[in-house]
């Protein structure tokens, strides 16, 4: 059963076989299927017909369909459509997605990256200013990891920028080890770990340098600041 609504679809065009396709979709489901995601795609049409001119309610004939696609399943065609054409957002569409997909881009460069003078993260508006000041094209249809290695590319000229992971031992007392392991493993790869005879948890994570001072602040809090932690290693790498 269709989910969107047509005031909200968009058209997705595919010119193909000298033939035009388009279909009625939702503008953010459109984009989670680009990218990769498991989506249903009878949920994201509007109507579940294929059209040659959707604003005119003209239907594709089915010789088109199967001459091009190979089928006329009206999902398995607004499929292709949508991967492969173009997705026709309103201007406040693609505002809104492109702000959505560059604060998930700020966000992993604020992550991964330190500033080589100081060997601390930037601050997100700091990375904001060198975008807009080296003029950066945000694609809304495209994911943040698609775009954010022309991202930095753009910006380095502006805001130096350095990626480094760092390998540190932490220690957590027995009383915080169900709460800490958790928090652990989501800012990097546990690579040793080890139960001591007082029930303390030891291990040895990689993570980006970035996200250091927030997991000590993380762990800080969960174990009132009884946590131990040294660092074993630094090393510069490429970037995401």
């Amino acid at each position: 059963m269709a989910r969107v609504s047509l005031d909200e679809a968009v058209v997705a065009r595919l010119e193909k076989g000298g033939e035009r396709f388009e279909v009625l979709v939702d503008p953010e489901g459109a984009r989670k299927l680009r990218e990769g995601e498991d989506v249903d795609v009878e949920e994201i049409l509007a109507v579940e017909q294929v059209f040659r001119d959707a604003r005119k309610g003209e239907r594709a004939s089915e010789q088109a369909m199967e001459e091009v696609f190979g089928t006329t399943e009206p999902t398995k065609v607004a499929e292709v459509i949508i991967k492969e054409g173009q997705i026709q957002l309103t201007a406040e569409q693609r505002r809104r997605m492109q702000e959505e997909v560059k604060k998930r881009i700020v966000h992993m460069i604020s992550r991964r990256a330190v500033d080589p003078r100081t060997g601390t993260p930037h601050p997100p508006e700091r990375i904001e200013r060198a975008m807009e000041e080296a003029g950066v094209h945000i694609d809304p249809m495209k994911s943040a990891e698609e775009q954010v290695k022309e991202v930095i590319k753009a910006i380095r000229p502006i805001l130096p920028l350095k990626f480094e992971e760092v390998k540190i031992a932490v220690r957590i007392p027995p009383q915080y080890t169900g709460q800490a392991m958790g928090v652990v493993r989501e800012y990097g790869e546990v690579e040793q770990e080890e139960w001591q005879p007082d029930g303390a948890w030891i291990a040895v994570i990689k993570l980006p340098a970035g996200v250091q001072d927030e997991l000590f602040e993380r762990l800080n809090e969960i174990t009132k600041g009884e946590f131990e932690s040294k660092l074993l290693e630094r090393e510069e790498v490429g970037g995401p």
